[in-house]
């Protein structure tokens, strides 16, 4: 009876020391949101696995500040309440800091510089936002291309603004004649044209736009992520990262290859 005794507290130990280890390996792993589709910057394989510029970095990133990464699959709006509920540590996905997402979420210090730009058929008459007067413009619902589109629509004159949910689904809609326009981030819609043919970038919108990992706000991480991107900057392994998936160096002075500080409200 004893010995059956000994042996339960011998089993309950070793139990409670199992749980122990898997909640301090659990602790280590970062949970990731990210877009499916958002090429270059994040992307699904053929087998299913993430991929892509802002995937490299966020794994690296991970690895530098001792975690690993367990990345899901998120639609755009979605990824706003993933962090904030705490369901997911980090968002991915050419997301821009801006002021009113700072009184919400933190980002880590940025990594990448980026404006906007309006795409056209390529064999349309209409060459920008001065030809989109009267016109259906089409958005990446919760973007900052749908932000700046509401902000300017008097200012244009856009007809309507239509929200959807992916970069490929709006694109699809331009060609197809149902909406006369899209604004959104140039780096996208230009990777995007390698495999959709008949749209161009007929005219950017300098916006000062830059992107980093948006975190739960003051997330205990936060610091050790950023952080760990400084150090990529430092050795030139983001710059690496960024000839890899444009296949150019960064620019010169850009966030992918310059320190900068934590981003504040």
């Amino acid at each position: 009876m004893s010995l059956t005794r000994r042996h339960l507290l011998a089993v309950t130990a070793a139990l409670g020391l199992s749980c122990t280890a898997f909640g301090a390996l659990a602790a280590d792993v970062l949970q990731v949101g990210s877009y499916p589709n958002n090429p270059p910057f994040e992307f699904k394989n053929a087998s299913g696995t993430f991929e892509g510029f802002e995937v490299d970095i966020v794994n690296e990133a991970a690895k530098r500040a001792g975690m690993t990464t367990e990345i899901a699959d998120y639609g755009f709006q979605a990824l706003f309440a993933g962090t904030t509920s705490g369901r997911i540590d980090v968002a991915i996905s050419s997301i821009t800091i801006t002021p009113e997402r700072l009184g919400s979420q933190s980002f880590t210090q940025p990594y990448y510089d980026s404006d906007m730009g309006v795409a056209i058929k390529e064999d349309s008459p209409l060459n920008g936002l001065a030809d989109l007067k009267g016109k259906i413009v089409g958005v990446l619902s919760g973007s900052t291309g749908e932000k700046w589109a509401q902000e300017h629509q008097k200012e244009y004159g856009f007809a309507e603004i239509k929200g959807y949910d992916s970069q490929q689904n709006v694109m699809l809609d331009l060609g197809a004649g149902r909406v006369d326009g899209v604004v959104s981030d140039i780096p996208g819609m230009e990777f995007l044209f390698t495999k959709m043919k008949g749209f161009k970038v007929k005219e950017r919108i300098k916006t000062g736009e830059q992107y980093g990992l948006m975190m739960t706000k003051d997330h205990p991480k936060l610091q050790a992520l950023s952080d760990a991107i400084g150090s990529m900057k430092k050795d030139g392994t983001l710059a690496a990262i960024h000839k890899k998936w444009f296949g150019s160096d960064a620019p010169a002075g850009s966030s992918t290859v310059t320190e900068m500080p934590i981003p504040k409200p």
